[in-house]
This record gives C-alpha cells, structure tokens and sequence, in this order.
C-alpha cells in the first residue's frame, strides 16, 4: 500500500522520482506527488495516476538533487489533490510522506488546533507534519531531533521521509510497520517501499527495522533506533534485477507472471527437489526441524491469495505428515486470543514479506514462545527476518496486485514442508516419497501444457462469461481452495461477483442463485470425490445452469453436461491444485481484459497491505 521513494546525490531528482513511482504503480494507490530541494521547496501533487502527476511536472518542472516521490492509497480523506502527498508545514520549510496510519492524530490535531493551526488536508499525515513543526518552534531541537521527539509521542504504523529546506543536504527516514528500506550507491543514497524504483541504479540495499531511523545523506547514512542508540545495519545484495520487474513485451503484468510459472516453480524446486534420488532437502528449516517433526499441531497464518495456499497446504500436510493443521485468516488471529501451546509451530506465508496482520501473528507467536516459520518470496521482508526460520519462494518479483505465480510457488514450497516431514516422520515410505516428488518435478512442464494447449478455448470461453453479474466456483477436497481461489481472482480485476464453495455445500444455499445467466464452475478431476462432483454438475444442469468443468486430460464424461470443458493432465490428486488453478488464473485475466478493467491494478486493491 503507498510507494515512497527518495534520492540525494548528484542527478536531477525530478525524473528520477517520477520512475520510481511508476514502478511502485503495483502497490495501489489514487493520487501521487513529489517534493524537491533547491534553494526552496518545490512540491507537486495530483490526484489520479503517476502519468497526470507527469504532466504537471511537465508544464511545472522541478529542478534540484535531493527529493521525495508518493503514492497515496487513501486512508484518511478521499483521493483529492489537497490530500495527496507531501504534505508541507512550518510555512512551507519541509514536507513529509507517509505510509502508514497515526492513530491518535485526533488527539495531536485538536491540541494543535488549540495553538492556532489550521489544517488545509483531511490526512493524519498533513497533522504529523504540523506536530513536528511545532515541537521544533516549542524546543529548537533540529530538524532531525524534532521528528525523533514526535515519533516517541504518536501511535499507530509509519513509514516516513521528511525534507527540509534548511537541511537540503538531508533525507530524513523512519519506519514503524510500514517497510523501507536504503539503496547504497557511489555518492547517492536512495529510498524505497521497496528496491523496484532504484534496481537500476544499484543491488545494494539495508533493510530498516520497525522503530528505526536514519539520517541519509548523498554520501552516507546513520541508523538509530528511535531513541536515538546507535544501530550498526549490515548492506545486503539483491538477487533480482531490472528486467525482472519489466513487462517484457507482455501486455500485463499478470499475463507475464502466469506465463512465468513453469520457471518459478522450477526454481521454488530446484536445489530441493531431488526426484531421482528420492530425497527433499529445504536449507531454512534444517535447524529447527526436530521442532518441527515434534509438533503437536501447525496453525497456518495468512491473508488473501496466501490464506487460499494454506488451506491447500492443511490438506497436504495432514495427509503426507500426519501433523494436525488449523489455516486462520491472519487478521482474526492476532485478536482472538488464540491458544498457543508449547508444540505448537505457527507458520505463516506472505508474498511480499510485509504484511501487517500476517507480520503481527508472527510477534504473536514469539510472544507466546512457539517456533514462527515463514513461507516469503521478498529476500530480505521484515517477515522473513522475524520468523525463527522458513522457505523462500524463489518465484521473482511479483508486480500484478492480483497473485497468481506466488500462489503456485506457495503451493509448491508447502508441498515440499508436507513430503519433507512425512520422511522424518516415518510416515512416506522411500517409494512414497520418491513416487510423489517425481510427481512435484513433472507439474511445471505439465502447467506449461495447459498454458499452449488450453489458451485458445480459455479465451474464447472468456468472451461469453464477461457479460455474466455473477458466478459461482465449486471444488472439493484439495480443489476446494482452488474455487475460492478461483472466485477471488474473477472478483478482484473484472469486477464480477462470485464466491467459492465447497461442492457438496451447493444445495445448503448457492443453489438457489442458479439460472441460465450466471456461470458454475466446477474442478471436477477424477479424484475419490469425482461421482459426487459430477451428481452437483447433473444438480446445476437441472436448473438450467451454465457449466464450465475443468477435468483431467481423455475425460470425455463430462461432454453432455458441461458447455465447456478444460482440460489439465493428469498428476497425483494431492498436487491438482498447481494445474487446476491455471485455468482460473487464465479465464480471470481474459475476463477483465475483455470488460476493459486494469488488470494490473484493479480499484481499491493494493499488493501490499501493510496496515489494518
């Protein structure tokens, strides 16, 4: 949620910014804006997308070398020009941006207001900014030493940079649960959400931690922790580069990222994945896996897309490890007071490594002194730095708010945990084991099958369900998530309303929405559950209902029923989710194109949530 991106050193910033922003566009947001130094204080805003925000800059230019760029995704106060990012205060002398929400800025905003301030924005952040110029004109602390005394005083999550016309020599930046992190150059210092905006300029970077701030200047940076004691930072490389997070002559990043899984689950694979010899090997966990293997239940923690991953990862794990699992949306679980025993493990999965509830079950279960896992894709996230250990993705960056390599790659990595720990449980024989991850290293060529034999029909099955209001996706078993997952992805970029049901839960109620003008997709592979799948098929074709099946590769006993039916080849029913969600993925995507929805950035939705 929100980009922040910053620079000092020698290049004009303008530009620079104005870049950064456009790769952050994937985060969601509704308005953007930058502030530049030189001499004065130079700030442009504007509600829409970074391109109006261009524009402006266009007929408006801003010259100077030290500068900061936003993008708003409205919490408090609508998308409007005025509510846009940065904020200034102190008569025009500094501004600030800001990630995040400040919970008690009523409080701080009525005391201010008492003291004759006035307020032109509806935002927390516009009160944060009028909060430090008032503690500096009450003390004449410094610039700096005024942000850390009002940083001690607010509540709530931050991630901020401040610049100072009086100080153009500096970027101020704090971090409380929103993320940031310094990009190392030669002579210049960059700022990002994230490293998308800087990838170019340079692969080294310092991950800041919640209750840090620094001081960054174009030839170096001080850490400290809010309370000002020093924090030595180590500088880490990144393993991804520029073309990763470009289109690539794709027209969406989704498209790319879902023609992108037969590679991103071979690398989720490889290293691990040792097929021939019957063995899986996960680096992350081998110091904790006696912890592991002694674990009296596994609760999954996680939010979206990745919530959907663990419920497929609660039937593989009690199926190949026999280890009880309970999945929990993440932002219920860290206020229900959930009971946590000493053999409890808590593994959460976030793509991004950042988000807020996900992060917060983390800290919850080292409160509670259980082992927190993490299953991340970002190298180097505030969540993967906080578990006590965990698997990485290794899928590549993804940019399209709507996941869909990320989801696979989970999958894949919770797979791998499953047959891992049904070994050294002594519950998968040497031929099980070997039998199943023979069938885990053939799903990316098989996923490549349905990507260039079932496209066309997809397509043309997208045509006729774009007019639909409404449609409904039934799974069981396994493939039950894949219908939530399924649902979730139609909803979330075309705009459609469906919802995800178990297939056996139909007549307890989704039935009574069936008729000729709302779809019902259906996984129906050939699976222990199949007959009962095809008796709901004959249920919904009784109503006049329009099915679309997804089934394994010669099955022709769907033809009579269903008006379409895609196929996927046949794999072990326990890995049918890595195929049967393709087509989902595929059909939404079409879907939204076709409706003329921004499929990278659909409304309201941000990658990352990273605030309640």
């Amino acid at each position: 949620m929100c980009g922040i991106v910053g620079y000092i050193g020698p290049r004009q910033a303008g530009e620079l910014l104005v870049s950064g922003l456009k790769r952050l566009e994937y985060r969601g947001y509704d308005s953007a804006g930058v502030a530049v130094a030189n001499g004065t204080l130079d700030v442009r805003k504007k509600e829409g997308k970074v391109d109006e925000l261009a524009s402006l800059l266009k007929a408006r230019p801003v010259h100077g070398t030290v500068g900061m760029g936003h993008t708003r995704w409205a919490t408090h106060g609508a998308p409007t020009d005025v509510n846009a990012h940065p904020h200034i205060a102190g008569g025009g002398r500094f501004a600030i941006i800001h990630n995040g929400i400040i919970e008690n800025y009523g409080s701080i905003k009525r005391r201010l207001m008492d003291k004759g301030y006035t307020f032109l924005s509806e935002t927390d952040t516009e009160v944060l900014a009028h909060f430090i110029d008032d503690i500096q004109k009450e003390t004449g602390l410094d610039f700096a030493e005024s942000i850390r005394q009002a940083l001690t005083q607010v509540e709530g999550a931050y991630g901020i940079v401040a610049l100072s016309e009086d100080n153009p020599d500096e970027l101020i930046v704090a971090r409380n649960g929103s993320p940031l992190l310094l990009g190392v150059g030669e002579g210049e210092h960059f700022i990002g959400s994230d490293a998308s905006p800087f990838i170019e300029y340079t692969r080294n970077v310092v991950y800041l931690n919640d209750g840090e701030m620094a001081v960054v200047r174009a030839d170096g940076y001080e850490v400290t922790e809010i309370n000002g004691a020093p924090v030595a930072k180590e500088v880490h490389a990144l393993e991804w580069d520029l073309e990763e997070i470009e289109k690539g002559g794709y027209d969406h990043f989704m498209y790319k990222e879902i023609m992108e899984q037969p590679e991103a689950l071979a690398n989720a694979m490889r290293g691990r994945v040792h097929a021939d010899e019957g063995t899986v090997k996960l680096g992350g966990l081998e110091d904790v896996m006696k912890q592991l293997e002694a674990a009296d239940r596994i609760v999954i923690c996680a939010c979206g897309t990745s919530w959907h991953a663990g419920l497929v990862g609660e039937y593989l794990i009690e199926r190949f490890a026999r280890i009880p699992v309970e999945v929990e949306y993440a932002s219920e679980f860290r206020y229900r007071d959930p009971i946590l025993n000493e053999n409890d493990v808590v593994l959460v999965i976030s793509q991004s490594g950042e988000t807020a509830d996900t992060l917060a079950a983390v800290r919850q279960a080292k409160e509670a002194g259980v082992l927190a896992l993490g299953v991340v894709n970002a190298v180097g996230s505030t969540i993967a730095r906080e578990t006590d250990a965990g698997v990485y993705l290794h899928a590549g960056p993804e940019i399209g708010v709507a996941s869909t390599k990320a989801f696979t790659a989970q999958v894949t990595v919770l797979a791998q945990i499953a047959l891992l720990l049904g070994k050294t449980r002594g519950v998968l024989s040497d031929a099980d084991l070997k039998e199943n991850l023979e069938a885990l290293a053939k799903i990316p060529t098989q996923i490549r099958e349905v990507l260039e034999q079932q496209a066309e029909k997809i397509e043309a099955i997208a045509r006729e369900m774009r007019l639909a209001q409404n449609a409904l996706y039934l799974g069981r078993g396994v493939n039950f998530p894949v219908a939530l997952e399924g649902a979730l992805k139609l909803k979330e970029i075309s705009y459609i309303h469906a919802e995800g049901y178990p297939a056996a839960e139909m007549k307890h109620g989704p039935i009574a929405l069936i008729d000729r003008f709302m779809p019902v997709l259906f996984v129906a592979t050939r699976e222990a559950t199949y007959d009962k799948v095809v008796s709901n098929i004959e249920e919904v074709v009784a109503r006049g209902g329009s099915v679309i099946a997804i089934t394994d590769t010669g099955n022709r006993g769907l033809d009579d029923l269903a008006e379409h039916v895609i196929e996927v080849p046949k794999t072990s029913d326990a890995f049918e989710p890595l195929l049967t969600v393709i087509p989902f993925q595929l059909l939404s995507y079409h879907v939204a194109v076709m409706r003329g929805c921004d499929v990278d950035m659909p409304r309201n939705l941000a990658k990352s949530v990273t605030v309640e």
